[in-house]
């Protein structure tokens, strides 16, 4: 999707100087693994650096970037994070490894709707991440939900899904069918009696539930 002025206004204020990171949106680019949206992880990054997590649940980690880049946010948190591609895996490990923050990021590998008994070893979570397959959402949120403490808070990526939801003709069979599913995931969501939920126009759209109460 083509950066608007006003992205690229707000870009040019963050500076990425961090080389492994630096290395890993590189490869992420090459290899085409999808890596959260420079403004959706700025506006993530604040969010958590509000809540002040001391556990995220993270259901996606693809090759560690967002398991690194909020571990190094918020002091003291701990961060599991979970990933089912065997090649991402691999690299999620390499690179978690050789960042400064690998003693604070537990990396599991399999299907996150297949890990459940292993992920509630790590206990409860403050913040839960879902960024994994989009027609998966809701399952994964109803699945890992109990995990998640009183005051907690869910928030998920690519809600917005380069606008198309917003689109009402889509050519493409497999898009249309993946919209769709995002759009069921959205309207689901906040209708939800258990949480507030507001959906941000940032990256690649970012929705935030607030557990109530």
């Amino acid at each position: 999707m083509e950066q608007t002025a006003v992205q690229q206004y707000l870009l040019s204020f963050v500076k990425q100087e961090d080389e492994l990171l630096l290395n890993m949106e590189q490869y992420a680019s090459e290899h085409g693994v999808p890596i959260m949206d420079r403004l959706g992880m700025e506006f993530m990054l604040q969010m958590l650096r509000l809540i002040q997590p001391k556990v995220i649940l993270e259901i996606g980690a693809a090759i560690g970037y967002s398991g690194i880049r909020m571990a190094s946010a918020v002091d003291d948190v701990h961060v599991v994070t979970i990933e089912r591609d065997s090649d991402r895996y691999e690299k999620a490990v390499s690179y978690i490894q050789k960042s400064s923050v690998s003693e604070r990021i537990s990396l599991l590998y399999g299907d996150a709707l297949e890990v459940f008994d292993e992920v509630q070893k790590h206990g409860t979570f403050d913040v839960i991440f879902i960024d994994a397959a989009k027609g998966q959402y809701q399952r994964f949120f109803e699945l890992y939900e109990p995990l998640l403490n009183e005051k907690g808070v869910i928030i998920t990526d690519n809600v917005l899904f380069r606008g198309l939801v917003a689109e009402e003709n889509i050519e493409n069979k497999r898009i249309r069918s993946l919209v769709k599913k995002i759009k069921t995931y959205n309207e689901w969501l906040m209708a939800h009696r258990a949480y507030d939920t507001v959906i941000f126009p940032i990256g690649d759209g970012v929705a935030v539930s607030k557990l109530k109460g």
